[in-house]
């Protein structure tokens, strides 16, 4: 039977260093190896996942095969790696308090007193564990504790990976810590307090990091890194640079790569037989990284697309979104430039200024009417200057209403999300969700099969006649309207397999050279090494519109 080894990530000083994006690098070196990785992130919010929470204040919830809606670090562990996540990799405070106390009022802890210890860490241990329940292939579980050392809520974490080392022995376990290495602008002196400091906080909850990750604006020199070291109780040669990336994340395994940071992992774990180093010679995995980087550093086109949302403000708010469009571009080296474009502020006055220099639409997905007005300009103005134009989810609703509202005359039509009396509901709720009265975790979540119209665009771009794509929504194209939109010409080219859902829609190439919309979220399964054929052929449309 194979053995796992298990390496945990922390994270000190401040928040938001990149322990997400360092972790899932760490798993793409890993397997560029060839060892088999799976990776799960312990948060310390309370809620039971992020499905209800703003997108201001958390970023995109990212939804798995399994229908988990998850923290957004999921998204870059799947980007990176090859492994396939569900809610078994997604862990809240919330879920082990609420196991543990089911458990309490079923009676299954004997009349004991229920305590963090061994309660609540316990639990924590076996969802670290479940990872590797029947199966005998992974060789690394990756861990992020979420936060940062010193925050109250990540205590009983802190606490569980500390006994789960008691538990699998040293020789099986490894500890990272990412950090922080400031550089005081006004001196231009780089400071290694915040490290050192944060080091002694881990300490104190009795971890000593075997590898620290050190984020700072440049390459840590020797002298500085044999300063931490001395400090915090780690070889220097173990004390790895993460300096401030200037083209693209991508880049990220290739640095800590340079840094050695994959030998000094094989090396504690003593696989060095298992797994060669290959400083000397050429590996194909990171060989296609290198060129994903190239295409950021040396494009051979680029493309404008106009990404029309209401999160605007916040980045990660559409995360994945974004690194699909980027990755539509890598098959032919085409940079990907992004104009975000807030839908509250976009009108019929000021729209033809605004997408002057637009080669392509997006409208992603959200929910409430806040800025609806302004996406489905976004829609008309492609549809009518036959711009390539692409829609997700709440994109495929705007698309039906515009289409209504300007092709069929329905001058009221709208979704009964935002219209209940609407006297044309082209987009409606399902007919599953009509009593439900909690909102997390009860959408229309996760993978679902579509099958394609022969002929249809949908089909070419796919090159297969069905597919399984992620979904995260309540509303639906009504179905009472389709034949109105069919005989004006629009395309319902994807259906569920019962034929009752509608999933994509399109309109002709002779009507539009690029006009399809899908109910599902295709940015969900698009990684770099492999981008998703929706977004490669947007991309390449925009190019030649």
């Amino acid at each position: 039977m194979k053995k796992t080894r298990y390496i945990f990530v922390t994270g000190g000083v401040a928040s938001s260093l990149g322990k997400g994006v360092s972790i899932a690098s760490i798993g793409a070196l890993l397997e560029a190896r060839g060892f088999k990785v799976t990776i799960q992130k312990l948060d310390p919010y309370i809620n039971v996942d992020p499905g209800t929470m703003s997108p201001f204040q958390h970023g995109e919830v990212y939804v798995t095969e399994d229908g988990a809606e998850t923290d957004l670090d999921l998204g870059y562990y799947e980007r990176y790696t090859g492994a396939q996540l569900s809610r078994a990799n997604s862990v809240t405070t919330g879920q082990i308090y609420f196991s543990v106390i089911e458990r309490e009022r079923r009676g299954d802890y004997l009349g004991r007193t229920v305590q963090v210890i061994p309660h609540i860490t316990n639990e924590i241990k076996n969802r670290i564990l479940l990872l590797t329940k029947n199966k005998n292939n992974i060789d690394f579980v990756l861990v992020e504790i979420g936060g940062t050392v010193g925050d109250i809520e990540s205590v009983p974490f802190l606490e569980a990976i500390r006994q789960f080392r008691l538990d699998c022995g040293v020789e099986n376990t490894l500890f990272i810590h990412l950090t922080l290495v400031p550089t005081i602008t006004v001196a231009g002196e780089v400071k290694t307090k915040p490290t050192q400091h944060s080091v002694k906080e881990l300490l104190k909850q009795g971890i000593q990091p075997d590898i620290l990750v050190c984020r700072a604006s440049k390459k840590l020199d020797e002298d500085l890194k044999k300063k931490i070291s001395l400090f915090c109780n780690i070889p220097s040669h173990r004390v790895i640079s993460a300096p401030d990336i200037e083209d693209t994340i991508y880049e990220i395994p290739l640095i800590y790569h340079e840094e050695s940071l994959d030998n000094e992992i094989i090396k504690y774990f003593n696989m060095q037989e298992i797994s060669p180093v290959f400083e000397n010679m050429k590996n194909p995995l990171l060989e296609k990284w290198e060129r994903i980087v190239d295409v950021f550093k040396k494009p051979e086109k680029s493309v404008k697309i106009a990404v029309v949302g209401k999160y605007m403000s916040l980045n990660d708010a559409y995360r994945s979104l974004f690194e699909a469009l980027s990755h539509g571009g890598f098959p032919s080296k085409i940079k990907v430039e992004l104009v975000k474009v807030n839908s509250e502020e976009l009108n019929a006055q000021n729209i033809k200024e605004i997408f002057k220099e637009i080669d392509g639409v997006l409208i992603p997905g959200g929910f409430g009417e806040r800025g609806i007005e302004g996406k489905l300009e976004a829609v008309k103005y492609a549809r009518e200057n036959k711009l390539p134009f692409f829609g997700i989810c709440l994109g495929l609703h705007c698309a039906v209403i515009e289409f209504a509202r300007n092709v069929l005359n329905y001058k009221d039509a709208n979704t009964t999300e935002i219209d209940p009396d609407t006297k044309y509901p082209v987009i409606s709720l399902m007919e599953e969700q009509s009593d439900i009265t909690d909102k997390g975790g009860t959408m229309r979540l996760g993978a679902f099969p579509c099958q394609f119209k022969k002929g249809s665009l949908l089909e070419q771009i796919y090159g297969k006649s069905s597919v399984n794509e992620r979904h995260r929504h309540r509303y639906e194209f009504t179905n009472k309207f389709r034949n109105d939109f069919i005989k004006h010409g629009l395309v319902l080219s994807g259906l569920s397999p019962d034929g009752n859902l509608v999933e994509t829609i399109e309109l002709d190439k002779k009507l539009h050279p690029f006009f399809v919309a899908v109910q599902y979220h295709p940015e969900f399964k698009s990684k770099p090494l492999d981008p998703h054929p929706m977004f490669i052929e947007f991309i390449e449309k925009s190019l030649i519109k």
